[in-house]
């Protein structure tokens, strides 16, 4: 990847440029059945609609906090590089309270109506369906990201020295998390083409690194699994067989 590269949207940007057509993130949901594939190019227009979303019709700039209330899930992975895109710093598993923008999954909403600010909810069924009726107090994403434009650019340059993660306790900026990630990916071996499968939380740096920055520093891709536990080990394998994984990290 580009040494010059100092954060996450950096990161998408180089590997765009280097192979748009590769798988970046396998999404599989074992409890319905869900496996969804993006390419580099399919992920990066999501990213951009999203951050067209976040920038435009919500009006949020560098600095303001969005609270990410979702499981590890494709569509979290695009949140993260959408508010890397705009400058917004994504707090996983934040205080909704103290956020001026919370994300949040059926699992969250209840809590998430203490921002005070602009809500979003996220299905989360397969095919990134819309709820039958928006949550209170929410606007539906599958609703409003469709119409969004597919070039994102931000009307603020992102500061690499700005937080873009808080995990865990942890904040990060831009510069630390590439560094983070480029040194997670030589640690795993992960290298052009490599594909990591993993059923970590996104609730943790390991978790989010694997499920997504480190394959992503690395050239590489991710088969990002949830309710992995409903698979068994025959099934497991024939799925590390079938998507031509390099390298399994399980909890």
């Amino acid at each position: 990847m580009n040494a010059s590269d100092r954060t996450p949207a950096d990161l998408l940007r180089s590997a765009l440029a280097a192979d748009p057509t590769r798988p970046l993130v396998t999404f599989y949901d074992d409890a319905t059945g869900e496996r969804v594939e993006l390419s580099v190019a399919t992920f990066a227009n999501w990213v951009a609609k999203t951050a067209n979303l976040l920038q435009g019709e919500l009006s949020a700039s560098p600095g303001d906090r969005l609270a990410l209330l979702l499981p590890a899930h494709w569509q979290t992975a695009v949140w993260l590089l959408a508010c890397a895109s705009v400058g917004v710093t994504a707090e996983v598993g934040g205080d909704p309270a103290a956020a001026d923008y919370v994300v949040a999954g059926p699992d969250a909403l209840e809590a998430g109506l203490a921002c005070s600010g602009d809500r979003i909810a996220l299905s989360l069924a397969p095919l990134g369906r819309r709820f039958p009726e928006p949550p209170a107090g929410y606007a539906d994403y599958a609703v409003e990201v469709p119409s969004q434009g597919d070039r994102f650019a931000p009307f603020v340059p992102v500061d690499p020295g700005a937080p873009t993660l808080v995990v865990d306790g942890m904040e990060l900026t831009g510069v630390q998390l590439v560094e983070r990630a480029r040194t997670d990916a030589a640690q795993l071996g992960l290298g052009p083409g490599a594909r990591l499968l993993t059923d970590r939380s996104y609730d943790t740096w390991a978790g989010v690194s694997a499920g997504l920055y480190a394959p992503l520093a690395a050239g590489g891709s991710v088969v990002l699994c949830r309710h992995l536990n409903q698979l068994g080990p025959e099934g497991l394998a024939q799925r590390v067989e079938s998507e031509r994984v390099t390298l399994t990290l399980t909890d």
